[in-house]
């Protein structure tokens, strides 16, 4: 009897080590299972994520499967080549200047110091026109027009004359030199150039249709005569616009007037040339509102090399103001989406973990964290958009999918 006792407690132990042995083995699977979930997405648009393979509602490609599994979910690991490739770079985050950024819309101008007026030196007829239109740029010594006058063809007589007694008195006489001088020099200020005079000393032969030069470089903005037409002295004929120095106006709102005065500098951008940043200068402010209106007109002077930047064409201007420092990483380093803000912190060699930020001031370059990093942390500041993009394709769910602040 006490032997049977014995085997039924023996088989009964080993009955439930058994069951004990199942349940674990179940739970097991059930743990592995659940680790090697995956989902499918779309290559070319990591947002869609689906729980069967199929298709993208966008474009139509064969969606592809990630694995979902929770073990450093929110971390990416990439290798030397892909960081050149993607173009990412690091920055240790650091306490800046920060400010409140106003945007003014403004307007490229010419600028009228430059500007210069061409008029006709003698009465006389405008033979020929060598630039018809205008928009055209024009050289320094190229030809404009051609002109007959009576007053040129008795200086080309008189300084002539002037030679002549010279080279055939001059050594016996000082004046014969004085008078060359003062001939050359009328003809100088009549609008003949230094190369045309020693031409004429040369041949000695008298133009009677004289071709007057471009005194400075620009573009042709005004011609406001035509071939055949008769001129006085004084006569407007072109005006001639410099455009290697440009005037940026803006216009600015009554409580606007007090975030700029005389002699700031000016940070802007031009429309259509957004990567070229453009610094000018403050050098007027008006002292009256433009007629019927509510605005005051400032002027900046701006550099345009490569005159790669034209009259009329539309700017913004960037006021700073309220400056304070503050953690501050560039615009391009944040994230944001409908559950916030958040950046890519290094947290190894060539790996990087989605933090979840809150933002503060903003400028054109720069944003402010309130919360979520420290000084001293280092992030992606370049291919933070390629870092959000490659974990959605390889962890098949949003990053920040469950944090809040």
């Amino acid at each position: 009897m006490r032997t049977l006792v014995i085997c039924l407690y023996i088989i009964t132990a080993l009955l439930s080590a058994c069951s004990r042995g199942e349940k674990t083995d179940n739970l097991g699977q059930h743990d592995h299972a659940k680790a090697e979930e995956v989902k499918y997405t779309c290559s070319m648009h990591p947002q869609v994520i689906q729980d069967q393979p199929g298709v993208c509602p966008i474009c139509g490609m064969t969606l592809v499967k990630v694995n979902t599994s929770n073990d450093s979910a929110n971390s990416l690991m990439l290798n030397d080549s892909q960081m050149k490739l993607a173009n990412i770079t690091t920055r240790k985050v650091s306490v800046r200047p920060l400010g409140q950024t106003l945007i003014v819309n403004a307007r490229l101008v010419e600028d009228e110091d430059l500007a210069e007026v061409i008029s006709s030196r003698a009465d006389g007829r405008i033979e020929k026109l060598f630039v018809k239109e205008t928009g055209r740029m024009v050289q320094a010594g190229e030809p404009l027009y051609e002109l007959y006058s009576e007053t040129l063809l008795s200086l080309q007589r008189e300084y002539l004359l002037a030679k002549e007694q010279y080279e055939s008195f001059g050594k016996d006489e000082s004046h014969y030199k004085s008078f060359l001088r003062a001939a050359e020099q009328k003809l100088l200020l009549y609008g003949l150039s230094k190369k045309q005079v020693d031409a004429l000393a040369q041949s000695k032969s008298i133009q009677s249709r004289v071709t007057l030069l471009s005194p400075s470089s620009g573009i042709i903005s005004r011609i406001s005569v035509t071939e055949g037409q008769y001129v006085n002295e004084g006569t407007l004929l072109y005006r001639i616009e410099d455009i290697r120095r440009l005037w940026l106006e803006a216009e600015l709102y009554p409580n606007e007037v007090d975030l700029v005065k005389f002699g700031d500098k000016l940070n802007a951008r031009v429309n259509g040339f957004e990567s070229l940043p453009v610094e000018g200068k403050v050098i007027f402010m008006s002292p009256e509102y433009r007629g019927n209106s509510q605005v005051s007109v400032i002027r900046a002077e701006i550099e345009n090399p490569g005159l790669k930047f034209k009259p009329g064409m539309e700017a913004q201007v960037f006021f700073t103001h309220s400056i304070r420092d503050a953690i501050a990483v560039p615009t391009d380093a944040v994230i944001r989406e409908g559950r916030g803000s958040h950046v890519y912190v290094e947290t190894g060699l060539n790996t990087f973990q989605p933090r979840m930020v809150k933002t503060g001031l903003e400028d054109f370059e720069q944003i402010e964290i309130t919360d979520g990093l420290k000084e001293g942390d280092r992030i992606a500041v370049t291919g933070a958009y390629l870092l959000y993009s490659e974990i959605i394709l390889k962890k098949g769910s949003d990053p920040m999918a469950g944090h809040h602040h």
